[in-house]
């Protein structure tokens, strides 16, 4: 390893290398292609900067004045550039690397004259590399290494197409490495096509993938999404989370809830321009907020330092989306934990979730209110404090204090002030699903038949009241209502029967519209009819019940021959060309095309009697009818039968003007002579 990269990396506290670290700088790899997975938060941002040193500095030490880019890293999103551009600053702060970044949402002329002015190292995004490159500023023609860091990423964002510009503008003998979590069939093409027998790096072991990080699914009431979020951010109060909601709206009523309980909360969404979200980011670092509510994509690659709790209040759409959120915590070796709120209606989805990323997540609820202030009470106890030795002046004021008030009121009060700097934690529902509702046993009942059906529209809800007040009874004294096509049973109580009786008059009329019949016994509803009275119509007039009935049979021997009629019997219409066919009624004669074409008149038709054709005249004569003779089609007449004189133009037939208005005009329409031309007679 070179020199300054190990002290700069001793400076910073590595002490031992991460697996991926460790790795890329294998000395077999040394100026080979890299197809690398691995664990979000794995250190490959180091990685990929000490494996591209000895290629961008060779046998030296130190850079020399920087010209045109040596090295090129792609990134998804402006906050894991910038995030990029961080730590390779630091990485090669020893050796003079200049390190310029190109991102989108910045101002592009700032980014030309950086690039003008010269940089070993371009980190940027690809749309806004694509720009610089078609507009001529940043040149790669001796550019060494190119890396695509979450290549996964870059191409669900659909920046294929930049990509492939990108790398189609990079010397064809670079070196090219790439770092995906995941190696879908897209990054296998991507890799085959635009690197040279890449070497094939994979960290992430199926026992070691989740080690540093705690799954707990919690199980919440409907209403209590929003609660136990906040009763979660309460129980670990003095820890950074991200919150993640799956949309810009869901962001924003999650701020606007947290901050109003009194939590220090940004947020992170695309609406949000450059200054905003950095301005987010740097509060969460230097702890002026705690708290950030953010979406997938703006939240994609950020670093968070000490960010220990991640929580999901809307559940990720696949397992890598759960893979990414999750990896923002438990980065580095630290520890941390990702919850995922789990309403009623999620549980299923919650399980196939995990089990498609083969996790195992413990399932529990939300903290609850008494296990919130329990916590506070153990965070006060284990307060540095206690350990920190008197001043005089503490030690004064405390004995003034123990001379005015006893310890006990003393303790309570330190323990209110404490509690006073965090808003109350809620109340939650218990999350347990409702029982299925149980069958009430309505014991000794009597039933009575209503004259109303579904033929005269009965209803529960209509009847229920009015037997109540018919009869004066409680509702718990009526059973189970079952309404048929005419008439509709009734459960009554056996207690209430002779009450339901005595309301019922001699011929047997609850009401003006219902009468009442009292049954024997419980009613048939086979085949949702009710019983006939006995005496009554029969259900089936001259036929058998259906399943009465035999089956019948479809036997080809039973079925009865077809004999065609005789000829003295057969419509005209039918045609038989010899004996014995068989004629079809579809078979009916058309009129001869010869008969058709001789009904039509023509001038060339031979007709003695017709005569001849003058077309000074007439016009073409017409038939008056079958047989009738042709003559010459008369002039049209005008008023009284007089046939029209020539007039003139505009006038009618007898020379006089129109009587509609003014005569129009003849004159061509021009742009000056708007006026409506007289419609034809």
């Amino acid at each position: 390893m070179i020199s300054p990269l190990s002290e700069a990396l001793a400076e910073r506290g590595y002490d031992t290398l991460t697996p991926v670290q460790e790795a890329v700088i294998a000395p077999e790899l040394a100026g080979s292609d890299l197809l690398v997975s691995a664990q979000t938060g794995s250190g490959k941002t180091v990685g990929f900067g000490l494996a591209i040193a000895p290629t961008l500095l060779g046998e030296a030490e130190k850079f020399g004045p920087p010209a045109v880019p040596l090295a090129l890293v792609v990134a998804p999103t402006r906050e894991l550039a910038f995030q990029v551009m961080r730590e390779l600053s630091w990485l090669y702060a020893k050796t003079g690397a200049v390190v310029a970044s190109c991102v989108g949402g910045m101002d592009i002329r700032q980014e030309r004259r950086a690039l003008d002015r010269g940089a070993h190292v371009v980190v940027g995004t690809p749309g806004r590399l694509r720009d610089h490159i078609e507009r001529g500023s940043l040149d790669l023609g001796d550019v060494r290494a190119v890396v695509l860091d979450e290549a996964d990423e870059m191409l669900d964002l659909g920046f294929r197409e930049d990509l492939e510009f990108i790398l189609g503008a990079a010397p064809e003998e670079r070196r090219t490495l790439l770092f995906s979590a995941t190696v879908s069939p897209m990054i296998a093409r991507l890799a085959e096509q635009f690197q040279r027998e890449a070497q094939r790096i994979n960290t992430i072991g199926a026992a070691e993938q989740h080690a540093d990080i705690s799954y707990q699914a919690l199980r919440v009431a409907a209403p209590d999404s929003e609660h136990a979020i906040f009763n979660l951010l309460r129980y670990h109060a003095d820890e950074s989370a991200i919150v993640f909601a799956n949309t810009r709206a869901a962001v924003t009523h999650l701020t606007t809830r947290l901050g109003n309980r009194g939590l220090a909360t940004v947020s992170l969404s695309g609406e949000l321009s450059q200054a905003e979200r950095s301005h987010a980011l740097q509060a969460m670092r230097d702890g002026r907020a705690r708290v950030c509510v953010a979406t997938d994509v703006a939240a994609r690659g950020i670093d968070l330092p000490k960010l220990s709790l991640v929580i999901h209040a809307d559940l990720p759409t696949n397992t890598e989306t759960l893979l990414h959120r999750s990896g923002r915590t438990g980065r580095a070796g630290r520890k941390g934990i990702s919850a995922l709120i789990v309403p009623p209606k999620m549980v299923k989805r919650a399980e196939r979730l995990l089990k498609w990323a083969k996790i195992e997540a413990d399932w529990g609820f939300a903290p609850s209110a008494d296990e919130i202030l329990r916590r506070d009470e153990e965070r006060l106890m284990s307060d540095p404090s206690w350990e920190t030795p008197l001043t005089e002046e503490e030690a004064a004021f405390a004995a003034r204090l123990l001379a005015q008030r006893s310890p006990e009121v003393v303790a309570a009060a330190f323990l209110r002030l404490h509690q006073s700097r965090h808003a109350a934690p809620e109340d939650l529902l218990p999350p347990e699903t409702k029982p299925a509702r149980e069958e009430r046993d309505f014991g000794p009942s009597r039933w009575f038949a209503l004259s109303v059906g579904r033929d005269d529209r009965a209803e529960p809800r209509w009847l229920l009241p009015v037997l109540r007040r018919a009869a004066d009874l409680e509702r718990n004294a009526i059973g189970a209502i079952r309404i048929q096509q005419s008439e509709t049973f009734v459960e009554i109580a056996e207690s209430s029967a002779e009450q339901f009786l005595g309301a019922i008059d001699a011929e047997g009329a609850l009401t003006e519209e219902i009468s009442v019949r009292p049954l024997d016994g419980p009613p048939n509803f086979q085949r949702g009819r009710a019983p006939r009275p006995e005496g009554g119509k029969p259900r089936f007039e001259g036929k058998k019940p259906r399943s009465d009935r035999p089956a019948r049979q479809f036997d080809e021997a039973s079925k009865p021959e077809r004999k065609a009629k005789p000829a003295a019997e057969r419509p005209k219409h039918w045609e038989q060309k010899e004996e014995g066919d068989k004629p079809s009624k579809f078979a009916k004669a058309a009129p001869k095309k010869e008969a058709k074409r001789k009904a039509k008149w023509s001038p060339e038709a031979e007709a003695p009697d017709r005569p001849e054709f003058d077309a000074e005249t007439a016009r073409k004569p017409a038939p008056s009818g079958k047989g009738a003779k042709y003559a010459p089609r008369k002039p049209a007449a005008g008023k009284g039968g007089k046939p029209f004189k020539k007039g003139k133009p505009g006038a009618s037939g007898d020379g006089k003007p129109f009587k509609g208005g003014a005569k129009p005009s003849r004159k061509p329409r021009t742009s000056g002579n708007d006026a409506p031309r007289r419609p034809k007679r």
